[in-house]
């Protein structure tokens, strides 16, 4: 994210048109089947290779924890 940052004030420095777009998908993932998904990627829309890795890496293996009063 400093890496980020740090290439955006460069390009305004430099008056560089600078745009930057961030996607959160963390809720888009929370009702889904998550091998399901995966499949239908892969095969309905041909993701492969370091793409399909990244998503499985991000939707798999995640836990959720709530703290009360403490």
């Amino acid at each position: 994210m400093l890496r980020v940052m740090s290439d955006a004030l460069t390009a305004v420095d430099q008056r560089r048109v600078t745009l930057i777009d961030l996607l959160d998908l963390s809720s888009g993932f929370d009702c889904v089947d998550h091998f399901l998904l995966l499949q239908r990627l892969e095969r309905t829309f041909g993701l492969s290779g370091m793409v399909l890795r990244w998503l499985t890496s991000y939707i798999t293996s995640r836990s959720q924890q709530v703290a009360y009063c403490g």
